[in-house]
């Protein structure tokens, strides 16, 4: 691939006003990308090659045109991050209805919307990334985090699904799982319950935002256009 090429490449990043989202928005912008990012408030990150669009993932309409700001002002895509998410870590007695609308909207409905705008997107040069997050919480059957660990049950299903619908188009979809990262979704959980949950890791330590871009960047390169339909989990759990 051309410099020129490289540099010329086109990235949505969701949840990129902080945490993971906002180190990879951060990280791709030194690559050489263009980044749309998106979040449901005003972002202070500036780069001359970054954009920022206020929307709620669930919200179709905000959706659509922040993928409409995509094609009129880069003219072209070709990776989206599906990184917004929110949890509920409540014992499944306590967690209210509006609780569970409120995941599943942002989680499931969310990653559904930017996978189905942003693939409209990338099927016209039949290339693309999509990447999509799932959770640890899904395979160590955590309790306390019913809903959570089932939205992105579906993040998963969707991915596989996706993978197959969007393959004749030279489209991956791919997930990472990252285990716990020290995030503002974690600083609010006691610790004693986080001990527990990396001691079931084969790999007993917290997860690093480098981690996660690791397996990120391995979905984004030219070479993995052969790998689709995965998920990988980090920290050695399966």
């Amino acid at each position: 691939m051309s410099d020129d090429a490289i540099n010329s490449r086109v990235m949505v990043i969701s949840g990129a006003r902080k945490g993971i989202g906002r180190f990879l928005a951060e990280r791709y912008l030194a690559s050489g990308w263009r980044v749309m990012g998106c979040s449901r408030s005003e972002c202070d990150l500036v780069h001359p090659n970054y954009r920022h669009v206020c929307t709620d993932v669930a919200d179709e309409n905000g959706v659509r045109a922040l993928f409409s700001k995509v094609r009129a002002e880069f003219g072209r895509l070709d990776a989206v991050i599906n990184n917004a998410g929110i949890a509920s870590m409540n014992h499944s007695l306590l967690t209210p209805a509006s609780t569970v609308q409120s995941v599943l909207s942002t989680n499931v409905m969310g990653t559904f919307l930017f996978c189905r705008e942003g693939a409209k997107l990338m099927r016209a040069s039949k290339a693309g990334r999509i990447v999509n997050f799932a959770t640890v919480a899904t395979p160590l059957r955590l309790e306390g985090e019913a809903i959570y660990a089932a939205s992105k049950a579906a993040v998963v299903s969707l991915t596989q699904i996706l993978a197959h619908e969007l393959a004749a188009m030279n489209i991956t979809v791919n997930a990472v799982g990252p285990t716990p990262v020290r995030t503002d979704l974690t600083r609010a959980v006691p610790s004693s319950k986080m001990d527990a949950l990396i001691a079931r890791q084969a790999v007993k330590r917290w997860g690093e935002f480098e981690d996660v871009a690791n397996v990120v960047d391995f979905y984004l390169k030219p070479e993995s256009s052969f790998i689709t339909g995965q998920v990988l989990y980090l920290g050695g759990v399966s």
